[in-house]
């Protein structure tokens, strides 16, 4: 009988509702010349739903990396089934962005070079490109390391999560550096080996996103599935996402000026800053999620027969359907969701001045995340069904 660890299934599901959430908040701090936030009633509900949900980006991850890591078969097919999985539909898709929003000439140009910028979630895919193909590079190593040579470099990595932290702290008049990427961004101060003729420090190869990888692979092998360590995800989700909360309530705190707070984009990348993915507080929160999740799910590994059964009717005819068109839903969610931002703008005011007072912005927020949910989920699900068609569609 073919197993199918079902707590996945619904952790992507649950994931994928989390990035409507956080693209539903983002109207209410981004804006104007790149940051605005109108009153302090939205910047609680901001601080508030990032905190809840900002772990959805490396919850994919941890769940690709707990099914595929390592690799289950060789480099060669394991790329052969991610350009149909990833490239051909993030392809499809983002021609179809380029051509309806902004210049459609402009937007084919410039994606000889990148993503087309007015659809800015699709950064998702490149950097899930970039995974895979270190991915087939790490897999000998994967098979055999032990848990506390793994437990070293993942110490490593969650040390690097401080680090923008730590840069803050440190400032003073120490030359700056730009960031190695080139893009124009705030100068960074200098650590571990960086300097204007190098951006590439000690820690450079074992930061970012790689470190969810690494987190999957741990704890599939060595974490217990225990309600002793479900308690600790429930801990480290909260200790997260009061981390997050306060992070942000205080960046909002220290901006100059009365309400409406506004500014570049510059001030956006400022407030920001609790919520980096690759930041310690959403670590938290995405390793608490994923162990609870776990726990919650601990006898779900079904076989097919066991997913005919009535009690199983809702994953089989809801979660799973969902969960495999996931990624498709993702590519497309942003052609309906900004519909429905405005539609519910539009409907109940803005701020503590809507329809419904303080609980204006928040159920503008939920409401702009269900609806898209449910009709990026139906239209995601009914591609996905297209004979020979739909996995190129939706992946």
């Amino acid at each position: 009988m073919r197993q199918r660890e079902t707590w996945l299934d619904f952790l992507r599901v649950t994931a994928c509702f989390m990035v409507m959430v956080v693209h539903g908040t983002e109207p209410f701090y981004l804006g104007g010349d790149g940051a605005l936030i109108l009153t302090p009633t939205d910047a609680f509900w901001v601080a508030v739903f990032e905190g809840l949900c900002r772990c959805c980006v490396p919850l994919f991850l941890i769940a690709s990396s707990y099914l595929q890591f390592p690799l289950h078969y060789t480099p060669g097919e394991f790329f052969k089934r991610r350009v149909v999985r990833i490239l051909i539909p993030m392809v499809l898709w983002t021609l179809v962005y380029a051509l309806v929003w902004g210049e459609p000439v402009e937007n084919l140009k410039g994606l000889l070079l990148n993503f087309n910028y007015a659809a800015g979630h699709l950064w998702f895919v490149y950097m899930l490109a970039g995974i895979y193909l270190v991915m087939p590079m790490l897999s000998p190593w994967a098979e055999k390391v032990s848990r506390k040579e793994l437990s070293v470099y993942l110490g490593i990595w969650i040390f690097t999560t401080f680090i923008p932290t730590i840069r803050a702290a440190a400032g003073g008049e120490a030359p700056l550096i730009q960031a190695a990427d080139g893009l124009p961004a705030p100068a960074l101060f200098p650590l571990w080996g960086e300097a204007s003729w190098n951006p590439f420090g000690t820690f450079y190869y074992l930061s970012g996103f790689i470190g969810y990888l690494l987190l999957g692979l741990y704890i599939r092998k060595y974490m217990e599935n225990t309600r002793r360590v479900a308690s600790l995800g429930w801990v480290m989700f909260l200790l997260g996402f009061l981390s997050i909360v306060s992070g942000l309530l205080f960046q909002f705190s220290e901006t100059p000026g009365a309400f409406p707070l506004s500014g570049g984009l510059s001030l956006a990348v400022y407030w920001e800053s609790p919520i980096l993915f690759c930041g310690f507080p959403v670590l938290l929160t995405s390793l608490g999620l994923v162990l609870v999740f776990r726990r919650m799910a601990c006898h779900s590994e079904r076989s097919e027969e066991s997913m005919r059964s009535e009690e199983s009717f809702v994953y089989r005819h809801i979660i799973l359907p969902l969960s495999k068109a996931g990624y498709g839903m993702y590519l497309i969610h942003m052609l309906v969701l900004v519909r429905f931002s405005g539609l519910f703008r539009d409907w109940l005011g803005l701020g503590a001045d809507g329809v419904l007072g303080v609980w204006t912005t928040p159920v503008q927020i939920l409401a702009t995340a269900f609806c898209s949910f449910v009709v990026v989920g139906l239209v995601a699900v009914l591609l996905q069904r297209i004979p020979k068609a739909g996995k190129y569609l939706m992946g």
